[in-house]
């Protein structure tokens, strides 16, 4: 039988005090040496928010997008087609479902950060961002060594990115106020991971050097 899994989500504030980190590394990111991963800005994910925190996650990754198109910096989208078979679906049938259908209500990406014809969007298959792409030959291509991650869900996709790229030594920068989740909690956690285990987390006015 096929079956959509849709959680529960809160209403929260993604610029809350507590959303923030203590970081190990001393990282300073450098608009020279990185790539902006605009991580699954799909209105099938974006759609199970709260509006006003789906409102604040888009302003906030819209920043970054404006900031790293004026910078220079390469900016790679991931994003699901939909409708996947049950062999690409894999084991994300048994903890999500079936997923998202391929109609554009469901596979777009909000106008207000849309790719730009010259910009990638590599097919997401599986939670990190690296999974059966071509993200971690682009590094290479570049010639980059940081990655800039903002998107959903903290917890998942994106905190398994942040970790697949620090596997690969590349310094991650997690924008604290540009990703969201479930709940403050779960994004609250996801941050602690982070700053702790595998990556910088700071705010979007940081990166954009406000």
């Amino acid at each position: 039988m096929m079956h959509t899994v849709k959680p529960r989500t809160e209403d929260y504030e993604l610029h809350a005090p507590e959303l923030s980190a203590t970081n190990i590394v001393t990282w300073a990111q450098d608009d020279r040496r990185s790539l902006l991963l605009v991580h699954d800005m799909q209105k099938y994910f974006l759609d199970l928010l709260p509006q006003s925190v789906r409102r604040s996650l888009v302003e906030g990754c819209r920043k970054l997008v404006a900031y790293a198109r004026a910078h220079d910096i390469p900016i790679f989208y991931t994003a699901q087609r939909g409708d996947m078979s049950p062999k690409e679906r894999g084991l994300l049938y048994d903890i999500w479902g079936k997923g998202m259908s391929s109609a554009t209500t469901h596979t777009a990406i909000p106008e207000e950060i849309a790719p730009l014809p010259q910009e990638t969007v590599l097919a997401k298959w599986r939670y990190s961002a690296f999974f059966a792409t071509t993200l971690g030959e682009a590094f290479r291509e570049h010639e980059r060594d940081q990655i800039i991650i903002c998107g959903v869900y903290a917890h998942i996709g994106v905190l398994a990115s942040a970790i697949d790229a620090y596997s690969r030594d590349i310094q991650v920068f997690l924008v604290q106020d540009a990703i969201a989740d479930f709940s403050k909690q779960a994004h609250a956690q996801a941050l602690k991971y982070a700053a702790e285990c595998c990556a910088k987390v700071l705010p979007v006015s940081e990166v954009c050097k406000q």
